[in-house]
């Protein structure tokens, strides 16, 4: 045992690594209590709204007007609200952490990180271990900011193709000179989709925070790269700071990715405030 080094060492350890493994086991509940209770809040506004629609549109229009219109909203309707209630069966009688709501999860998702944190520091592990235990986690940082990245730029092109087909779809549907009571709701349906997906894209700036994470990964990896090959910058000193000179480096990458999130988060007119 190190000097220095408390005697319950290995019992803090096995402390966290059962923290590590409950992290992990609350960090999946969260991930699918969220992606469910998103799907349940898409289904069920989306049954409602069809069948707000399908009423209305028969009473103003005739069924016989919109007969295809109500071949497909009709499955759709019920495709939507068959996930609705599947979802909720599912949620009723889940067990364990899939139980609880997604809120309830992130909190709890919290203050198991903060628990770990502390036991970390309880632990007394002597610098240079802690520099080559942060040196290991580089590789989950790069995986996690490149898939923000991707999550941000799928949003991007997915309101992009919706701005450019509807865009078109729209101009060529009011273009026709006599259009019919269903045509005219699809133009108007078409025009919102483009309007609310360009309202989102200027607001979210998801390209822009795709971009940023992209960047701050490729920088964290040429950093941890060059400290593997031992080239510049770290091609001089011992291993100690070496690992010190690498911590610095990735850590002020970070703040400099915290400080774009705080400008992309700020509305227009005050973005260049924060520095």
């Amino acid at each position: 045992m190190m000097e220095g080094t408390p005697p319950d060492t290995a019992g803090r350890v096995n402390r966290l690594l059962g923290h590590k493994k409950s992290i992990s086991e609350i960090r999946v509940a969260f991930r699918i209590r969220t992606a469910q209770t998103a799907i349940r809040w898409l289904s069920g506004t989306l049954a409602v709204v069809l069948l707000f629609t399908f009423i209305v549109a028969n009473v103003a229009v005739g069924w016989s007007a919109i007969a295809l219109a109500n071949k497909i909203a009709i499955p759709v309707f019920v495709l939507s609200a068959g996930t609705f209630w599947g979802i909720r069966f599912i949620e009723k009688n889940a067990q364990g952490h899939y139980r609880k709501k997604a809120r309830e999860l992130k909190i709890e998702l919290e203050a198991a990180e903060e628990l770990r944190l502390l036991d970390a520091a309880r632990l007394g592990l002597p610098v240079p271990d802690r520099q080559y235990s942060y040196k290991d986690s580089i590789p989950a940082e790069l995986d996690g900011l490149r898939k923000d990245g991707r999550k941000y730029r799928r949003k991007h092109n997915f309101a992009q193709a919706i701005i450019i087909l509807g865009s078109l779809g729209g101009t060529a549907v009011s273009a026709l000179a006599d259009t019919p009571p269903p045509l005219k709701y699809w133009a108007m349906g078409i025009t919102f989709a483009v309007a609310a997906a360009a309202g989102f894209t200027g607001y979210y700036k998801w390209r822009e925070r795709a971009f940023y994470l992209q960047q701050t990964a490729d920088d964290i990896e040429r950093h941890a790269t060059a400290f593997d090959l031992g080239i510049y910058p770290y091609d001089e000193g011992g291993e100690h700071l070496r690992l010190a000179k690498l911590a610095k480096e990735i850590e002020l990458l970070r703040v400099e990715q915290r400080k774009r999130e705080q400008q992309l988060d700020q509305p227009h007119e005050g973005s260049g405030e924060v520095v």
